[in-house]
């Protein structure tokens, strides 16, 4: 056991009581994973369906699993038989064909609305002013139960630059809480990453997303 057990107990370390640490492993090997794991991750996110597969064979419900990558539709039947939180869900199209793939299997997947924090034209999430209508036009499905919010906000240089986009949010997030939405329980904010986790935090993040932080920056 090396680095990425040592930097997985310091984060825990790190982090307050009550927040979720995924450990984001992209093009990681199920060895590094599992270290990670030893240092006491329980929460996996996976980019991509096809690199989460041959990890998930060897690793299987040791872990919770979270996608957090850009999900294509065609992808979505391979998706819910691996995770266990889908935090992307940007469309209403995306939403029902997972509900109809988990209905098939007889699963409730809780899933995260992303919103497009930064309004980045080239980025997928919803708009913020349009999560609550999408949370409304999904809402009888029963297949899904949309559990939170997520964000990414514009990758920019200095962690502090990251926080007027967890800000907007964590008020999207508030606000969705105060009006009892049906079919949605505001549960989860999963904002910040390596560099912008302690801002996110501060902002009201309950889930952050830790890639190079456990792992260390990919080779």
């Amino acid at each position: 056991m090396g680095n990425i057990k040592l930097n997985a107990e310091r984060l825990l370390k790190d982090v307050p009581p009550g927040v979720g640490i995924v450990a984001a492993a992209k093009t990681r090997t199920a060895d590094e994973i599992l270290e990670a794991v030893a240092g006491g991750v329980k929460m996996i996110g996976e980019n991509y369906v096809q690199e989460a597969s041959p990890v998930f064979a060897v690793i299987g419900r040791a872990v919770r699993w979270h996608f957090i990558g850009h999900l294509q539709k065609n992808k979505v039947k391979a998706a819910v038989e691996i995770f266990d939180m889908i935090e992307t869900v940007d469309s209403p199209a995306l939403a029902a064909e997972i509900d109809k793939r988990c209905r098939a299997i007889g699963k409730v997947m809780p899933v995260l609305i992303e919103v497009n924090s930064g309004r980045e034209e080239q980025k997928s999430g919803v708009l913020p002013e349009n999560v609550a209508g999408i949370i409304r036009e999904i809402s009888a499905f029963t297949g899904i139960k949309v559990m939170g919010l997520m964000t990414m906000g514009p990758l920019t240089g200095a962690p502090e630059d990251s926080r007027p986009y967890f800000v907007e949010t964590k008020n999207v997030f508030n606000a969705l809480k105060a009006a009892g939405m049906p079919g949605a329980e505001m549960r989860y904010l999963s904002m910040g990453m390596t560099d912008s986790y302690r801002v996110a935090i501060k902002e009201g993040a309950n889930l952050v997303r830790i890639g190079t932080g456990i792992f260390g920056e990919r080779k």
